[in-house]
């Protein structure tokens, strides 16, 4: 009882100094506004890009996907864009395209089952397979106006939807028969270019996507085959138990019926995009005013995660107050898994899908250190044994589609490398990430500005609201309301 008081004279201390230096916190907190221009795009080409050399599997074979890679969450293409300005000074006149189709080629050797098609098997469980139709494709567009012209390259923008390619009529989540690498390659009328990539889901995670775009733009920088690690299928290490083992009521997965007006107020309004660059210092502030009683203290993510919900659940002024909500996001599981060890060079699908749960009230009117607690403890249950209960779960209760009822779901990227990863010989790019969160408005996003290892290390928050909620947000946001 002493150390919850101590924590709360401390956190009260604290509240009061923000109170004061309110103003000090605006710099800190930007929102970033969107440039909302049409661009203009025509595709000149498409390029079915085939592994260079021979690949070790012949037509018919297939390969397997565990549980994790083929979760329902999983069944997704994960659209990218990245932007670069040439320069005059570029010594290879070879074009852009060009580089990118051999660079891709040779890459599809080691990372063949990226050369692949999904299909469905026995209970509607999905396997690469490979048969007639093989290979990636890449897409040639140009476009008659000049990057200067899309405006701020720091966020994510709906409008920069023509840069990635999609089929006509493309149904929305389609995975099976579709290439599992898609790029078009966009050049602009100033020289720069920008890739717009879409990879699926179900053969790579985030850590995994960025192993093989860092192979890609490496071969393509260098003009030889680079890989380091060598890529490592082996999805076999996660096949279920027999019989399967289930340990936890894994929440994630459970169907709720809608019963509060969060996701009405959502699909029903057409959201914005909102996107705010928060630096260092703030992040540092919310951290110290969300630090559990428990004396066991928390990290950026389990502080700025817990803010976030909050301040999203007050702003869409949720009701009923008694209604549970979810929380959840990725935990990489990687270095949780000791028998056995996985193999260096993995980059299958190793995430769980951490939750938690909480009222509205106690969003609304409970403290930020609690919230922080429910997410640390969520994020600290993710055990190898959690990982191989999650496998098993899957298998006895595929889930068929995705669940939003009351849930805000939090994707982190601030850990990835992917400003250095993909740099094809043209320098890191000038933005590197996603696209939209609008078709999935019940998604929040941390983005890395800089590297993970820069100094200034400020992390841009995207996340979707109605218009008339996103004032109220962004105050909640800068803590200038109750915390």
């Amino acid at each position: 009882m002493l150390l919850q008081i101590l924590y709360l004279q401390i956190n009260a201390a604290i509240s009061h100094d923000l109170s004061e230096n309110f103003l000090m916190a605006s710099p800190w907190v930007q929102e970033l506004h969107l440039h909302h221009s049409t661009i203009p795009v025509t595709i000149d080409r498409m390029l079915s890009v085939m592994p260079s050399r021979p690949i070790p599997v012949k037509p018919g074979d297939s390969l397997y996907l565990s549980n994790l890679d083929d979760m329902i969450g999983a069944r997704v293409f994960t659209p990218t864009v990245y932007f670069y300005q040439l320069d005059n000074t570029s010594s290879s006149q070879k074009p852009v395209t060009k580089i990118l189709q051999c660079a891709l080629a040779d890459v599809l050797v080691p990372y063949y089952p990226l050369s692949g098609r999904l299909r469905e098997t026995r209970n509607g469980k999905l396997e690469v397979f490979f048969g007639p139709e093989q290979g990636a494709l890449i897409v040639e567009a140009r476009s008659d106006i000049a990057l200067t012209e899309l405006g701020d390259l720091t966020a994510p923008n709906p409008a920069w939807e023509p840069l990635i390619f999609k089929f006509p009529n493309e149904e929305q989540y389609k995975v099976l028969e579709m290439p599992l690498v898609i790029a078009q390659v966009t050049l602009f009328r100033c020289g720069g270019f920008s890739l717009g990539l879409r990879l699926c889901h179900c053969i790579c995670d985030g850590m995994g996507a960025m192993q093989f775009l860092g192979a890609w733009a490496a071969t393509a920088r260098t003009g030889m085959l680079v890989i380091d690690p060598e890529p490592c299928w082996d999805r076999e290490i996660f096949r279920p138990r027999d019989p399967p083992v289930v340990k936890f009521p894994h929440l994630e997965f459970m169907r709720i019926e809608e019963g509060s007006n969060l996701t009405m107020t959502l699909w029903q309004t057409k959201p914005v995009q909102k996107c705010y660059r928060i630096k260092r210092e703030f992040q540092n502030r919310v951290k110290a005013l969300a630090q559990p009683y428990d004396a066991a203290g928390c990290t950026t993510f389990d502080a700025m995660a817990a803010h976030i919900w909050r301040s999203w659940v007050k702003a869409l002024d949720v009701r009923p107050l008694d209604y549970q909500l979810r929380l959840t996001f990725s935990v990489n599981a990687r270095h949780k898994l000791r028998n056995p060890p996985l193999k260096e060079g993995f980059y299958g699908n190793v995430v769980c899908v951490a939750c938690t749960t909480s009222t509205v009230s106690e969003l609304v009117h409970g403290e930020l250190p609690e919230t922080t607690l429910l997410v640390r403890e969520a994020r600290q249950n993710v055990s190898e044994e959690y990982l191989r209960s999650t496998v098993d779960y899957v298998e006895v209760d595929r889930p068929r589609q995705l669940e939003f009822g009351g849930k805000l779901t939090i994707t982190q990227w601030t850990r990835f490398s992917i400003y250095n990863c993909a740099d094809f010989g043209w320098g890191r790019p000038l933005y590197a990430g996603p696209i939209d969160l609008t078709p999935t408005p019940q998604v929040c996003v941390f983005l890395p500005e800089g590297e993970p290892d820069s100094g200034d290390a400020s992390m841009i928050v995207c996340i979707c609201l109605p218009e008339s909620a996103a004032q109220k947000f962004t105050q909640a946001l800068l803590l200038h309301s109750d915390f």
